[in-house]
């Protein structure tokens, strides 16, 4: 009987005993990983919870921490450039800007939702996606969306590190960071190869937005003006004055224009290029001291393509430093 005893008793806290262990080979709580990153004059971190829920949470571009409960399955967006980036992930695009030029077959039977300046919020409404992808500036419509139970994600493109950290995001919130780190790795490659290769180094350049009637210089906290730098070029507004409601760009200034006298004028615009670069001639016959630059008496004013500069370029960001370092090259042959 008391060997019996005894037995029982072994037995039990030998239960005990491995009940233990179990409970710290799992471990308790929630297993957090945070992934840092930094974009320009914004709080970036970028971060995911998982949890016992499998609950994922990002923080956007203006700092907005979101909480998914799963990967979202239906996502729209207001930006070509985070359409581009959204496919490179293969996730559900319900809603695409609209589009002035030929549609890709792929994106024909996706309902069109209007632009960052025009969004279209009854065609939003009809396909009511579980996310909208938007810039900061729609933050004043957000409100009555997310009522609605459509969760905003805001983005920025300033410079080709905003690009990449969004690519990171979008992985992040799809639940597909590997596939997200094989598309930044593959352009950081790319990046790395154009940075400064076919471009001549300092080329004095002045990088002019608009449209006509209206134009602002791209300071180098536009995404412009990283991949002017990115090119080995000289950006002659770099301390120009800062606009107010547009910190990345400044006021054309003819007087300091005229004195540091650049080499090559880039035009950058969301319309028509051969009508931007009529007006801008025009402007410049308005000013006879224009023709005296170096740029306009060798012929150096070209207009960049306008899905490469005039808006985020999402994944063809490379394509836009081929383009700014064939420019460059081009501004020093005679």
């Amino acid at each position: 009987m008391k060997n019996y005893i005894v037995a029982l008793v072994l037995s039990v806290c030998m239960t005990l005993l491995a009940a233990c262990g179990g409970a710290d080979s799992n471990g308790e709580g929630a297993v957090k990983e945070v992934v840092a990153t930094e974009t320009a004059g914004t709080d970036s971190s970028q971060s995911v919870d998982v949890n016992e829920n499998k609950e994922i949470e990002i923080t956007d571009a203006t700092g907005q921490k979101i909480i998914f409960e799963e990967a979202p399955e239906s996502i729209a967006t207001l930006s070509s450039g985070d359409l581009d980036m959204l496919l490179a992930l293969d996730a559900n695009v319900v809603g695409r800007p609209s589009s002035q030029g030929e549609t890709a077959d792929e994106l024909k039977n996706v309902q069109e939702i209007g632009n960052p300046h025009q969004p279209n919020f009854e065609k939003i409404s009809e396909v009511h996606p579980e996310v909208l992808i938007a810039s900061p500036s729609f933050k004043q419509y957000a409100a009555n969306l997310e009522a609605q139970g459509t969760k905003v994600v805001y983005t920025q493109a300033n410079s080709v590190e905003d690009i990449l950290q969004t690519i990171d995001m979008f992985g992040t919130m799809l639940g597909k960071s590997e596939e997200a780190q094989k598309v930044i790795t593959g352009l950081n490659e790319q990046l790395d190869a154009l940075a400064g290769a076919e471009g001549e180094s300092g080329v004095k350049t002045l990088l002019v937005y608009g449209a006509p009637g209206s134009y602002l210089v791209a300071l180098p906290n536009s995404l412009s003006g990283d991949l002017l730098e990115r090119a080995g070029g000289e950006n002659i507004a770099s301390d120009f004055p800062q606009e107010e409601k547009y910190p990345q760009y400044a006021s054309l200034s003819t007087e300091k224009i005229i004195e540091r006298n650049p080499e090559a004028v880039m035009l950058i615009t969301h319309g028509d290029p051969e009508a931007v670069k009529k007006a801008f001639e025009g402007e410049m016959e308005k000013n006879p001291a224009w023709k005296n630059l170096d740029a306009v008496k060798n012929g150096k004013v070209t207009v960049l393509p306008s899905h490469l500069f005039g808006t985020n370029p999402g994944t063809k960001v490379a394509d836009a430093l081929q383009v700014m370092n064939d420019s460059l090259k081009e501004a020093k042959s005679k």
